[in-house]
């Protein structure tokens, strides 16, 4: 039978080649319509029922879920369409050109996580005999790279519904169940200014921000003696205070003094319930001394992420990898397909040193491998 859909390598160099960069910054941000406009006229080729949703409030940003079979229980294959900016100053190639050198491809999104989406193809063309109990869903989102926008709208749609999910971000083949959770906030205090001769005439906020890092620096030591899991290399909480600035001057009281610090919660530890501890800290500091206290999340955050060790999408992939299940560093859209009730997983190819780097690139070595796990578990899952 003629195939429907190109070939792997030809898909992703079409991938690659269509720009879809999220950002914070927009000068940068682009839409992802072009990248799931690819997906769906090659899924729906493939026989999936496909849906496109845009993604609230966020202009040119889309969500696609595409099903093949139907019934409760069943599979997904997730990745996100997104890719970070780039410059091409330190790039070898061109970043929206596919090449391949030392039995690797290069361009952007090659890693993190365009190459996922053609193996999910593949795995699916290869399975097209099979006859599916359960379905099988592909999912690609937006804004990863920047808010995760697009998996907030998933969970707020209470949509797709399966019984296992399996994110294709890049760990090398090994099966990751967990995940910390990453906080990003702004502390803003303001005072009043005046001739540092005589400190009554304002209402210095660099002082004041002086004894708020104090109390969140002593946050951070009780969190970190009170939280640890031994199934991370760093097992405990951490909180890094990564960017101040306040005043002009030196002999003008400082008026305005703003922090921005990270915290990187364990499984279990609750952003909302971070953030009010927080709160309890800082704001009588900033009664006491006068200030207007303002604290808020530069973003709305991303809750750690734990699959049970001994949940079945967990077992299945240790047995199919011949890896322990095990915890990383970065974030996923994890803890969100979680909430939509699904046994969850990440297990991608491509390793997370390639991600976000110049020169970003695909091991040829692992586009099989990942294939053939991929089509294991659509017959395990979906049969």
């Amino acid at each position: 039978m003629e195939r429907p859909v190109p070939a792997i390598r030809e898909m992703l160099e079409l991938l690659v080649a269509t720009p879809s960069i999220s950002s914070v910054s927009p000068e940068w941000d682009q839409s992802n319509e072009p990248v799931i406009a690819l997906l769906a006229d090659w899924l729906k080729s493939l026989d999936f029922q496909v849906e496109c949703t845009a993604v609230s409030d966020m202009p040119g940003k889309y969500n696609l879920i595409a099903t093949r079979g139907q019934g409760p229980g069943g599979l997904v294959l997730s990745g996100h369409t997104d890719t970070v900016p780039f410059d091409d100053k330190r790039w070898k190639s061109d970043p929206f050109r596919l090449s391949e050198r030392d039995d690797r491809w290069y361009g952007l999104g090659t890693c993190d996580m365009k190459g996922f989406f053609p193996l999910a193809l593949e795995a699916a063309w290869q399975s097209r005999d099979v006859e599916l109990r359960e379905p099988l869903i592909i999912l690609a989102t937006a804004d990863e790279e920047s808010a995760m926008g697009g998996a907030r709208a998933l969970v707020e749609a209470g949509q797709p519904r399966a019984r296992y999910a399996v994110i294709g971000e890049p760990t090398e083949l090994r099966p990751v169940r967990m995940h910390k959770g990453i906080m990003m906030e702004r502390l803003v205090l303001r005072g009043r200014s005046g001739h540092s001769s005589d400190p009554s005439l304002g209402r210095n906020a660099l002082e004041g921000m002086h004894a708020a890092m104090t109390e969140v620096l002593a946050l951070r030591n009780e969190l970190q003696h009170r939280y640890r899991h031994p199934g991370f290399r760093v097992e405990y909480p951490t909180l890094n205070l990564g960017h101040i600035h306040g005043g002009d001057n030196p002999n003008r009281i400082c008026p305005d003094c703003e922090l921005h610090f990270d915290l990187r919660p364990l499984p279990g530890m609750g952003l909302e319930e971070l953030r009010q501890m927080l709160r309890e800290r800082v704001y009588p500091i900033a009664q006491a001394q006068e200030l207007e206290c303002r604290l808020e999340p530069l973003f709305d955050g991303v809750p750690a992420f734990e699959q049970a060790a001994d949940s079945h999408l967990v077992s299945l992939c240790e047995k199919m990898t011949g890896h322990r299940a095990q915890a990383v560093a970065f974030a996923t859209e994890a803890p969100f397909l979680q909430q939509l009730g699904m046994e969850t997983l990440v297990l991608g190819p491509g390793s997370i040193d390639q991600a976000h780097q110049p020169d970003e690139y695909l091991a040829l070595s692992q586009v099989q491998p990942m294939v053939d796990v991929l089509c294991g578990l659509i017959r395990r899952c979906c049969v």
